[in-house]
């Protein structure tokens, strides 16, 4: 058994938003520490982690070797691969590689990346237990708003019977706005891109692939489903008009874009306007039904840099404990 106060050593692939807001959060994290940063252009070994961010946010490249994301996760020696290249639900490349061979090289594994998961979850999960390592994604789910911990852990003496969740910050934004200011969506969908809540190209938002990912995840993880992301039936927001808005205000509800895990689909649904799930702005929430328990509402921050590292880090943090 190692000393509970001996030090962590981890990987960063990936230093977009994410992987920075990584960078910054586990300087302050003790005995936790950095041997090596990838991005698409090199590896910075042994980062100064002021250094290298300052470095990224001015332009600047950031290598210092001539090694690639997967020469450190194959021969650098290290704790955990935290993994955080964009995500790709097309095969889930190239985060799904940098996955499995840090499994395969018995490094625990961390990571905000959904494309590995919709694409590989059974296969990456049987490798984890048979290398005898980790495969932590709480961020993957709900960014800050814990879900896969809340019910791996203290919800374990429960049995969780559905999950249903407005787990898409973009999409709720949009509704919210459009519900309470009586704005169109194409209106409301421009100011979200300027204000860099909605993507130059929202597709993966709106149409409800993002949420799709989520809901597939989940049911792996806690039903057994061996579902992919063609298993789910989606309908996302960009229909939705604003006399349908009204009309459901003016008789007590909602429209919020739902996950249903059990059921595998992704839709608008009318939610009652006191219903715990009825969350405004960006905010994500998820609504647990357990046989014991009765229903759980969780809600928070499911999107933005700081946010989905903070999940990281409380992965990185239950690794470090599990292995004290």
């Amino acid at each position: 058994m190692r000393n509970s106060q001996s030090t962590l050593t981890l990987s960063i692939i990936g230093f977009g938003a994410v992987g920075q807001g990584v960078a910054t959060i586990v300087q302050n994290a003790p005995h936790i520490k950095v041997v090596a940063i990838a991005d698409s252009k090199g590896v910075a070994l042994m980062p100064d982690l002021n250094d290298v961010l300052a470095r990224k946010r001015g332009g600047q490249p950031i290598a210092n070797s001539n090694l690639t994301a997967l020469d450190v996760i194959r021969t650098i020696d290290h704790d955990v691969v935290v993994e955080v290249t964009p995500t790709n639900i097309h095969g889930g490349e190239p985060g799904l590689t940098h996955v499995r061979e840090a499994l395969k090289n018995k490094r625990n594994v961390v990571t905000s990346n959904k494309g590995p998961l919709v694409a590989a979850f059974d296969e990456l999960t049987q490798l984890a237990y048979t290398n005898g390592v980790a495969l932590r994604y709480e961020a993957t789910v709900g960014g800050a708003m814990p879900i896969v911990n809340l019910i791996r852990d203290t919800l374990a003496g429960a049995r969780v019977l559905d999950i249903r969740g407005v787990l898409n910050g973009t999409c709720n934004y949009i509704l919210t706005r459009m519900a309470e200011e009586a704005l169109d969506y194409d209106q409301v969908l421009s100011e979200a891109q300027d204000m860099g809540i909605a993507e130059a190209d929202p597709t993966y938002d709106v149409a409800g692939i993002d949420t799709a990912c989520k809901v597939v995840i989940l049911a792996n993880a806690f039903f057994g489903r061996h579902a992919t992301f063609a298993d789910v039936d989606v309908t996302g927001i960009d229909r939705i008009t604003q006399d349908a808005l009204q009309l459901a205000r003016q008789r007590g509800f909602a429209v919020k874009l739902v996950g249903d895990v059990q059921e595998l689909t992704v839709s608008p649904k009318l939610i009652p306007i006191a219903h715990p799930l009825n969350v405004s702005g960006t905010l994500n929430a998820a609504s647990i039904l357990t046989d014991t328990a009765g229903e759980i509402t969780v809600a928070g921050k499911g999107a933005g840099s700081i946010e989905t590292a903070s999940a990281i880090l409380s992965d990185v943090l239950s690794l470090k404990r599990d292995r004290s």
